[in-house]
């Protein structure tokens, strides 16, 4: 083209790159999940918790390498759901941030059972709870449970 023309409209979208990433781009471990908090996988230990892909896993394993030739160091976790007790694994550089789910744990007193649900009254807040019925618990009205909460996910983890 000569310099005095003008450069022929492009064709599709022409609207000029903005700079802003696309977020569906983005690696899902970018995203912010509501009732965590972000630490580095070095930090990490057996029997505490991580949250990935909007569920919680307690740690049952964990297994770090030294930093090679073609990189930094590397950290192999081995997860349990802790509601579903799905098992997985997670591989990351040990500089990796993970999320750490936000977990409250109480007691109750079972006021009474129907159907797969335990209706329970905390003994700290005297809030009533409705909890789902785990079947390996022998449940029964009166009696005293332990409760986890975890990203807006209830679960009864002992009966007394």
């Amino acid at each position: 083209m000569s310099p005095g023309r003008a450069k022929p409209p492009l064709k599709g979208n022409t609207a000029p790159p903005t700079g802003n990433a696309d977020k569906s781009a983005r690696p899902a471990m970018y995203d912010i999940m509501p009732g965590t908090t972000r630490v580095e996988i070095r930090t990490l230990k057996v029997g505490r918790y991580v949250a990935l892909e909007e569920n919680a896993y307690k740690i049952l394993g964990m297994s770090k390498s030294k930093p090679g030739k073609h990189g930094s160091a590397k950290a192999r976790i081995e997860l349990e759901d802790i509601f579903t007790g799905q098992k997985r694994s997670h591989v990351g550089t040990v500089t990796d941030t993970i999320h750490v789910p936000l977990i409250e744990k109480g007691s109750a007193i079972v006021t009474h059972i129907q159907g797969s649900e335990v209706h329970a009254m905390d003994n700290k807040t005297y809030e009533t709870l409705i909890l789902p019925m785990d079947s390996e618990l022998n449940l029964v009205a009166g009696g005293e449970i332990q409760w986890m909460e975890a990203m807006g996910r209830y679960k009864v983890t002992r009966d007394h």
